[in-house]
Formats: structure tokens, sequence, C-alpha cells
């Protein structure tokens, strides 16, 4: 019985040991940054690469629990992360003076996701879910000295707040009307009536908040703009990621009887947070609420994915959740890079970047290649795996609207290229120095978005464990 405890809890036993190594070095006699960030960035390493040995299929706790060879990667994805994060925005990282308190939220919300996704009952679902989102408030947070940062974070605990009284009463509904709330034993009493298409909508709309699927996304923008940048790509690609994950499971297994309703609700709401999406990152000047809008973007894409039928929808979605980690994060490290150095985050300040930093633009612009969809970066079979899902089930006016939609994000993502190569800057950007671990994770992400596409195995792989 322990070894299965040990063996299936595993990745989230492996958080909790880090978590308390960094409170008792915290409480101890401390330890200097530049001695702290390599400890937790091998550590990160560490719990990355367990994650591949001694995995096993199972459940705790009376089924409230379960882990599978699935959930073991889209939890290996958010390590992937995770540790980049930790890679990219070292030199951000390293100059504060609570870095260890930062670490221990951005763990603690990791490990609320890894129980989010292994949840087996409604409760579990809901205080995992509030474990991964309270910690990552605060983070919004840290920048103390920011008027701005504190906005982000009240913003998003009014909005996580509000989302969350929602997910509750929908929960307590569903209890009342079923008279259970574990996800195996739901589909089988649930019926749709006017009631429980009610609580669903509830519950829906939780789900929406956390996506920031339109019309609930207006508090995006302003939290990733005013958050540190590298608790904007945490919540931007290992918050976001984590969400779809659980909301496949629980539209697919816990409400299958009700998949005419939740069919059209996702088809109404990808088609507005595409458009809506879209539009707006055409008119932003700051690259942080650019990249906003354009996440926003890709929501509505995932949820293209998700309308089509099981199996095909986990595998493309997870896919690319796994492609949306190098694409976005390289976006964001090179934006945080030329931040840090410069102070500059609009968008015109790239006019001509290529002539001083010729690295730091080529990984953005196989960025904007990936977000856009544009062939041969990993983002173009990403999206053409989602379109492939969703028109599984006929309506292909659409899929049609969804690639009108990669259409009009061309225009958005390509302007950035062309100030970068193209457009002159009286005042260009100087040469920015980044730091070797920065480097090394831009690396990886390059070499992600590039090999991904090629790498058929990669999405064979996913299917099979589906």
């Amino acid at each position: 019985m322990l070894n299965d405890f040990l063996i299936l809890m595993k990745q989230e036993l492996l958080l909790t040991v880090i978590i308390f190594l960094l409170l008792f070095i915290k409480i101890g006699s401390g330890m200097r940054n530049e001695k702290l960030l390599p400890l937790m960035q091998l550590f990160l390493l560490l719990n990355f690469l367990a994650g591949f040995f001694f995995n096993r299929e199972g459940s705790l706790f009376d089924g409230m629990y379960h882990t599978s060879g699935l959930l073991v990667l889209q939890k290996n994805i958010l390590n992937l992360a995770v540790y980049l994060v930790s890679l990219l925005f070292s030199h951000c990282l390293k100059k504060s003076i609570h870095l260890a308190e930062y670490f221990i939220l951005m763990l603690s919300a990791l490990l609320g996701m890894f129980l989010m996704i292994s949840s087996g009952n409604m409760l579990i679902f809901y205080l995992s879910l509030e474990l991964a989102t309270i910690p990552v408030a605060a983070m919004a947070n840290f920048d103390l000295e920011r008027k701005r940062s504190s906005e982000a974070a009240m913003k998003m605990i009014l909005s996580s707040a509000f989302s969350s009284g929602m997910l509750l009463f929908a929960i307590s509904l569903l209890y009342g009307v079923t008279g259970t709330i574990s996800f195996s034993g739901l589909p089988a009493v649930l019926q749709s009536n006017n009631l429980t298409i009610m609580l669903f909508i509830f519950l829906f709309t939780a789900f929406a908040f956390k996506l920031s699927i339109v019309p609930f996304h207006l508090w995006t923008a302003d939290v990733y703009e005013g958050a540190p940048v590298s608790t904007t790509a945490f919540l931007s690609v290992v918050s976001k990621g984590a969400v779809a994950f659980i909301f496949m499971t629980v539209l697919y297994k816990v409400f299958e009887p009700m998949q005419q309703l939740w069919y059209h609700m996702l088809l109404i709401l990808a088609i507005a947070t595409m458009i809506i999406g879209n539009l707006f990152a055409l008119r932003q000047q700051n690259i942080k609420r650019f990249l906003a809008f354009s996440s926003i973007a890709q929501v509505g894409f995932i949820l293209v994915g998700i309308c089509g039928g099981m199996k095909e929808g986990t595998a493309s979605v997870v896919y690319f959740v796994l492609v949306y980690v190098f694409s976005n994060l390289a976006a964001f490290g090179v934006t945080a890079a030329i931040a840090d150095a410069t102070g500059k985050e609009n968008i015109s300040d790239y006019k001509g970047m290529y002539a001083s930093n010729p690295f730091l633009s080529w990984i953005l612009t196989l960025a904007m290649f990936s977000l856009a969809g544009i062939p041969p970066t990993a983002g173009f079979f990403g999206k053409i795996f989602l379109l492939t899902s969703g028109a599984t089930t006929g309506d292909y006016w659409f899929i049609i609207v969804a690639a009108l939609n990669m259409i009009i994000s061309l225009f958005y993502y390509l302007k950035v290229v062309r100030m970068i190569f193209m457009e002159k800057n009286d005042q260009p950007l100087p040469a920015v120095d980044a730091p070797l671990p920065v480097k090394l994770a831009l690396g990886i992400c390059a070499a992600g978005i590039i090999l991904l596409g090629f790498l058929s195995w990669v999405y064979d792989y996913i299917t099979q464990l589906v």
C-alpha cells in the first residue's frame, strides 16, 4: 500500500519535498540568491527528469486521486515549463530579495495543478484549484514597489474569488441533484434538465474565467501587464495548460451525457474568443498586453480542438499545449531580456532590433511564426491538429471561421517580425548580453519549436496514451 502511494503520487511528493527544502533554507541561515537560484534550477531539472521513470497507472483514496500515462505526461509538460521559467527569468529572479518565497509560491501552485489534473472528485478538484490559484495572485504582487503589480494582484484575486464562488455553487447544486460528486459516478446519474443545465453553465463560467474565454477575459491583459514577467509567463503557459487539461476531463468524462449542450457552447465561445482576441491584439502597443490577447486567441483554438471527439480532442490539445510552452516562453523570454536591460516594453521599441541583437531577433521571430501557425514550425502542426479534431464533428463552417482567424493573426504576429528586420529606429535597442541560463532556455525553446514539427512520433505517442 505504501509503495503504491509513493509511486502513484511520485510527482506530487517530489514537489512537496522541494517546497519543504526551501522552507528549511529560508528559516535557517538562509542562502544567497547566487547559490539558491542554480540549486533550484537543478532541483527543477531533476524533478522534470524523474517524471519519465517509475510511472504506473492507478488510483488512491477511493478514486479521489488517479493517475495514468497521459496524466503523467501532462504534469511533465508543466514541469518542463516551470524549469524553463526558472532559466528564462533568472536575471530577474536573482535580483529579488524574496527568491525562496517566490519559488515556494510557484511550486505550491504547481502542486495544486498536479492534484487538480489527477482529481477524481469535485471536492478535491475545487480544493486543488484554489491551491493552484491563490499563490499565483501573490506572485502577481511580487514587484512590491510597483503600483501596477498590486493592481494586477487585486484584479486577479477578485476575478478568481468570483469564479470560485460560482464553481462552488455549481458543485453544491450538482451534489444536491445527483447525490454524488465522484467523476466516475456522475455520468450514470446526470440527467439533462433545467437545473443541471443551470449548474453546468455556472461551472462552465468558472472554467471560462480561468482560461480567459471571451467574455470572461477582461482581467487578463491588466494582470499580464502589471505582474512580473516571470509570473506572467507562468500564468500564461503553466496555469492555462493545467486548466485546459482538467477542462477536457470534466467535459469528456463527467458531463459526457450533456455533450450536445456544451458542444454548442464551445462552438459559440471559441469563435468569439478567437475574433475578440485577434481584434484586440491588433491594436496593442505594449508587448505584454499584446501577448495577453494573443494567448486569449490561442485559447479559442484550444476550444476548437476540444469540440472534436475525446481521442482526437485530447491528443490535439495536449500536443498544442506542449508546442505552446516552447513558443510562448520564447516570446516572453526575449521580452524579459530586453525589458530588464533597457526598461522598454513597447512593440515599437523593437524596430531595427536585428542589427544589434540578431540572436534574440531570430528567437522572437521563431516564436511569432509558431504562434501564428506558419510552417514548418511546430505551431503550424499544432493548429492543424486542432482544426482536424474540430472538423470531425462535420461543422465545416466553424473550421472555416477558425482558419480565417489564423489569417487575421498573421497580420499582428508578422508586424513584430517586420519591425525587427525591416523598420529603422532613430534610437535602436542596445546590444543585450543575456546570461547563459537565458540563452540555454531560449535555445531549448527554439529547438522545441523546430523539432516538434518534424518529430511525428510525439503526436503518435500522445494519441496512444489517450
